[in-house]
């Protein structure tokens, strides 16, 4: 019970895989198959950051004689907010920012849910409490069990892209789309698909109403919300190619080790028992369950910190290049490098933002305030793009030409070492540095990153206009027009 430690985390997912397809075939045991054991491994160092002596305090806490992940605490004051982002922060910091679903993410997400618990036993149909069909105890249940075994979710938002301009019941197959097909005794029966679920390798998986639900009525069988096991009978994982192409670590350093995966997520008439579902047919309460339980702000704030984490990487790659290749005294190269020192003290600044205007919400839990986070949930996937075009200006064919770990050790070795040297580094130091930035920005990896981005919380519009229609305008316009009104009455003084 409690935090768990890397190990912990292997045997459990070596003794129940999810029923994952990659290239083609069943991934039997994901702890040894080449496109998941690197990413095993990783997520298990990081489940063993929480027990080093000098993290240990940080990165978990204690609470009626157990200890827990820092990700599953309810923040009450100041201090646990300001510990909750540091700790978010330092495990960022493993993958320099660039596992970007680890598991403090939905962490924050079933912390937020699980105390705002009142909201899903509002949902019609929800039972008595005790009865095990009602909604409320299940989500703060769900979130206890998830918190006292410390497992690792993953979730999927999205239906298939099949057709953007039909409803999920106009398309070919009523289905094609997750909803609920029939109600027993033991639970809802479900079917569809769901996009993307990033890090199927996670011991769950979080089904929570997509926010944009767009059918006729108040009810839909599309309005659903529950939690599985990833090895549940009838649900499976289709992923995409693998990024972790099994090369050395020194060639391929961030995808070798941090290719989170992503799926969509089949569900082949599964049973989801009663106990584990969470809402069910309210398509207002399907489409508000993110804001009004304020999940969106404690997500958001992991987020906010993760990208810190991440700018500060490539903030640390970006001047290495410089310091590497000797072009620093350039003011082109300064004006580039200060655009990313920009960025990060922007992402810093809204952090702090976020926590100085933290406020107790209805369920007692202190939330970050939403301005900063929605400023930079809009602004981060804009300028990333920048961010990597930066370091592959300043790298510029130094990213191109690589030669890799066996291009060294072989016959051209010295060939290598002689030619590719740099002001501030050997051939080896300096090929290493440079494979780095590629797989930052160029490689397989690198693009997917920048898609990923650009997309992390949604259509990069619609995020607009929700921030738009969010977003309270009206004490500046009623500032601009009193200071109107005001200008005329001290003009008409001043004629007196």
């Amino acid at each position: 019970m409690g935090a768990r430690n890397g190990q912990a985390f292997l045997d459990r997912l070596r003794q129940q895989p999810p029923t994952l397809y990659v290239d083609g075939a069943r991934v039997e045991d994901p702890t040894t198959h080449p496109a998941t054991r690197n990413m095993a491994r990783s997520l298990a160092g990081l489940y063993d950051l929480q027990f080093d002596p000098m993290h240990r305090d940080l990165l978990t806490y204690e609470e009626n004689g157990e200890r827990y992940a820092t990700s599953f605490m309810v923040p009450r004051t100041p201090e646990d907010l300001a510990k909750i982002g540091e700790a978010h922060r330092l495990r960022a910091n493993y993958a320099l920012g660039f596992l970007g679903r680890a598991p403090d993410y939905m962490n924050a997400n079933v912390m937020a849910a699980g105390m705002a618990s009142d909201y899903f036993e509002a949902c019609e149909g929800s039972g008595e409490i005790g009865s095990g069909r009602n909604f409320g105890e299940n989500m703060r249940r769900y979130y206890e069990y998830v918190r006292d075994h410390d497992l690792c979710l993953t979730h999927a938002l999205t239906n298939p892209q099949v057709n953007r301009a039909r409803m999920a019941s106009e398309l070919p197959d009523p289905y094609i789309a997750l909803g609920i097909v029939r109600e027993t005794e033991e639970g809802v029966v479900v079917r569809g698909a769901r996009m993307l679920a990033t890090l199927p390798i996670a011991d769950e998986i979080l089904i929570f109403p997509s926010t944009v639900i767009k059918e006729n009525g108040d009810r839909s069988r599309y309005a659903i919300g529950f939690g599985l096991p990833t090895n549940a009978p009838g649900l499976s994982f289709q992923c995409r190619e693998p990024f972790d192409t099994g090369r050395d670590v020194e060639d391929h350093p961030l995808s070798s080790r941090f290719d989170e995966q992503d799926a969509f997520v089949i569900f082949d008439d599964v049973l989801v028992p009663w106990e584990r579902v969470f809402l069910m047919y309210d398509m207002n309460l399907a489409n508000q369950a993110y804001a009004r339980t304020d999940a969106v702000l404690h997500m958001a704030y992991q987020v906010v910190n993760l990208k810190i984490a991440k700018t500060e990487a490539m903030l640390g790659v970006a001047q290495s290049i410089v310091n590497t290749i000797g072009s620093g005294q350039f003011q082109h190269v300064q004006g580039k490098v200060s655009e990313l020192i920009l960025t990060l003290e922007i992402m810093k600044g809204l952090e702090v933002a976020a926590r100085a205007g933290a406020t107790v919400n209805q369920y007692g839990v202190l939330t970050p305030a939403r301005g900063p986070l929605d400023a930079a949930r809009n602004y981060y996937p804009s300028v990333y793009p920048r961010l990597q075009e930066i370091i592959q200006l300043l790298g510029a064919s130094g990213i191109i030409m690589m030669p890799g770990k066996a291009d060294r050790e072989g016959p051209m070795g010295p060939f290598i070492e002689k030619y590719l040297q740099a002001a501030g580094a050997n051939a080896e130091e300096r090929l290493r540095l440079f494979r780095l930035a590629w797989d930052m920005t160029l490689s397989s990896f690198g693009a997917r990153q920048n898609l990923y981005e650009k997309h992390f919380f949604g259509d990069p519009i619609r995020m607009s206009s929700a921030l738009y229609e969010s977003y309270d305008k009206q004490p500046y316009v009623d500032r601009i027009s009193a200071f109107l009104k005001r200008g005329q009455t001290e003009l008409v003084g001043a004629d007196d």
